[in-house]
């Protein structure tokens, strides 16, 4: 499953899934473009490329067999809250390296609480991050993908969109919004050419899941009792993810559009 000659841009690419997505799309061969609202982390999943990069040619100099090259990377400060400096952004790639896949990976979670307790403002926060951030992306790069003819298009969604989560509202929101409006995309863009698809992941060993747990009266009980939950009685992890984004992202998923592809150990399935 190669990605060659294809240029990647993912959201969120500074830690966590978004950054071994942008490492498992550099090893398939494409062109990663790294973005994330703190570009010191951004800056260095790009690094962590070009130098994974270097060190794969040095071994295939220091060897009689031959090695397909990891793609290259670059990488930009982005906020996907901002639609302009989202707009900004896109533009240049497109213009510098083309864009054929965009991964709407940044989102963020919050601590757990009740409908009635839960602040407005942090309601208003996780939904100008995880809806609008991802509308923004959509916005920007459909014009482009739409005018060449093709482009992916994936969007980070959640397990927590398709079931109920108590005390997980807001987040429950805004991932159930993604999967749809993913489908929309799918139904508007595809004649275009342009495939839209989500990726629902259950429980991964990230920050935002530590954050989650460290939530609770007892973090350590309250991640083993989420732990037997699961068919296969453990958490994801991040490069589990990376893979199935790549899948999306890849021409082997050319018939694959408006899905919204779960990953989730078995979880809701239960």
């Amino acid at each position: 499953m190669r990605l060659d000659d294809k240029t990647v841009l993912i959201t969120g690419s500074g830690t966590g899934i978004g950054e071994a997505t942008a490492l498992r799309c550099a090893e398939a061969g494409a062109t990663v473009v790294s973005t994330d609202v703190d570009a010191e982390a951004a800056a260095a999943t790009a690094a962590s490329i070009r130098d994974a990069d270097a060190d794969e040619q040095s071994s295939s100099n220091s060897h009689s067999t031959s090695s397909r090259e990891n793609g290259e990377a670059t990488s930009y400060e982005l906020d996907v809250t901002d639609a302009d400096r989202f707009h900004a952004v896109v533009d240049e790639v497109a213009d510098e390296h083309g864009l054929d896949v965009l991964v709407n990976n940044a989102g963020i979670g919050h601590p757990p609480s009740s409908v009635e307790d839960t602040d407005a403002s942090v309601r208003d926060y996780v939904v100008d991050v995880n809806i609008n951030g991802t509308w923004n992306g959509c916005h920007a790069a459909l014009p482009v993908m739409k005018e060449q003819g093709s482009g992916s298009i994936i969007n980070m969604a959640s397990v927590g969109g398709m079931v109920g989560f108590p005390y997980q509202s807001v987040y429950a929101l805004t991932k159930a919004a993604v999967i749809n409006f993913t489908r929309a995309v799918a139904a508007e863009a595809g004649p275009a050419g342009v495939r839209a698809n989500a990726v629902c992941p259950g429980f991964v060993d990230t920050q935002l899941t530590e954050a989650f747990f460290a939530g609770r009266e007892d973090p350590e009980a309250a991640r083993e009792e989420m732990i037997q939950q699961y068919p296969l009685r453990r958490l994801g992890e991040s490069e589990e993810i990376a893979d199935c984004v790549a899948f999306l992202a890849s021409d082997a998923a050319s018939f694959v559009t408006g899905h919204a592809l779960t990953a989730d150990g078995g979880f809701s399935s239960t």
